[in-house]
C-alpha cells in the first residue's frame, strides 16, 4: 500500500507555475500610480517649460533660441542671486556635516540615557514646520530677542543680530537639515561591523585610523546620499530664506517667486526655474547613480 500511494503521488500532475506575465502585470499595476504621478506632475511640466524657454525668445517670437538664458546670465542681479544660492548651499552643507558627523558617530557607538536624550534632541526639528522654525529663530536671534537679552544680562553688549542676513539662512537651514542627515549617517554607520573595528584595535589602530581607513570608506554612499538630498532641498528652499534672509541678494526660490508674483514676469521666472532644475538634476543623477550602484552591489553579493 505504501509503495502504491507513493507511486500514485509521483504520477499526479504538479500544479502549473503561475505565468510570469501575471506577476509582471501585478508589479506594473502597483508602481503605475506613483509613476504616472511623477510623469504628469514633474517630468511633463519640466519638459514643457524647458521647451518653451528654447522655442520662444524674450520678445515672444517663436523659433529655436537661447536668448532667455543669455539674458539671464547677462543680468547682474540674476547672476548674483545664482552665485548667492551656490554660496549659501555649500556653506550650509559644510556646517551640516561638521555638526552631524560627530552626532552620528556618538549615537552609533554610545549607549544609555544620555545617548537617547541626544537622539531625541537631534530628531526634534523633524517635527517642527519650517514656518514655525523660522519665527522661532526670529524671536531668538532678532534684536532684543532671547539671545540678545541673555547676553545683556551677562554683561555682553554690542550684539549684532544675524536676522535678515545670510547667516540667519545658514542657521535655519542647518537646524532644519540635522534630523535627516543624522538618520542617514547613523544608518550608514550601523552597517560597519563591530567585529571589524575590534579587529583593527587589536592590531594597534587608533581611533583616527579606524575612522579614516575603515569607517569612512564604508559609509561613502550614505554620505553621498545625504549630500545629494540636502543639496536639492537647500538649493530650492523658499520658506527660511524668505523669512530670515536679506532682501538682496536672494536665493533662487525667493527670486523666482518675486519675479513671478511681484514683478509679473512669468517668462523670466520660468527660465530661472529651468536653470535651477538643471542644476539640481545634475546632483540628482549623482544620487540615482549612488543608489543604483548600491543596489547592484547588494544583488551581486
Amino acid at each position: 500500500m505504501k509503495d502504491d500511494s507513493d507511486t500514485l503521488m509521483t504520477t499526479l500532475p504538479t500544479p502549473a507555475p503561475r505565468p510570469s506575465w501575471r506577476k509582471a502585470a501585478i508589479a506594473y499595476a502597483l508602481i503605475a500610480p506613483p509613476l504616472l504621478l511623477m510623469v504628469f506632475l514633474i517630468f511633463i511640466p519640466a519638459l514643457q517649460s524647458t521647451a518653451r524657454t528654447l522655442t520662444v525668445d524674450v520678445n515672444g517670437t517663436p523659433g529655436f533660441t537661447l536668448s532667455r538664458y543669455i539674458a539671464f546670465f547677462q543680468d547682474p542681479v540674476s547672476v548674483s542671486n545664482l552665485m548667492f544660492t551656490f554660496q549659501i548651499t555649500l556653506i550650509t552643507l559644510l556646517v551640516i556635516f561638521l555638526v552631524c558627523f560627530p552626532l552620528a558617530l556618538y549615537l552609533r557607538f554610545a549607549n544609555g540615557r544620555l545617548a537617547g536624550a541626544v537622539q531625541v534632541l537631534a530628531l526634534f526639528p523633524l517635527f517642527v514646520p519650517g514656518v514655525i522654525l523660522a519665527f522661532a529663530l526670529i524671536r531668538f536671534l532678532g534684536t532684543r530677542g532671547t539671545l540678545d537679552t541673555m547676553l545683556s544680562i551677562a554683561g555682553f553688549t554690542g550684539f549684532r543680530t544675524p536676522y535678515l542676513k545670510p547667516d540667519a539662512i545658514v542657521f535655519g537651514l542647518v537646524w532644519e537639515s540635522i534630523p535627516f542627515t543624522v538618520l542617514v549617517l547613523t544608518a550608514g554607520l550601523r552597517q560597519v561591523s563591530d567585529a571589524l573595528i575590534e579587529s583593527a584595535r587589536d592590531v594597534g589602530a587608533n581611533n583616527w585610523q579606524i575612522f579614516w581607513r575603515i569607517i569612512l570608506p564604508q559609509i561613502s554612499r550614505p554620505v553621498l546620499i545625504a549630500f545629494s538630498l540636502n543639496f536639492l532641498g537647500i538649493f530650492g528652499s523658499y520658506t527660511i530664506p524668505y523669512l530670515l534672509g536679506p532682501a538682496a541678494p536672494q536665493m533662487m526660490g525667493v527670486f523666482m517667486q518675486q519675479t513671478f508674483g511681484q514683478y509679473r514676469r512669468p517668462d523670466d521666472a520660468e527660465t530661472q526655474a529651468v536653470i535651477t532644475f538643471l542644476i539640481c538634476a545634475v546632483v540628482g543623477l549623482l544620487y540615482v547613480r549612488t543608489v543604483a550602484s548600491q543596489r547592484k552591489q547588494e544583488q551581486d553579493s
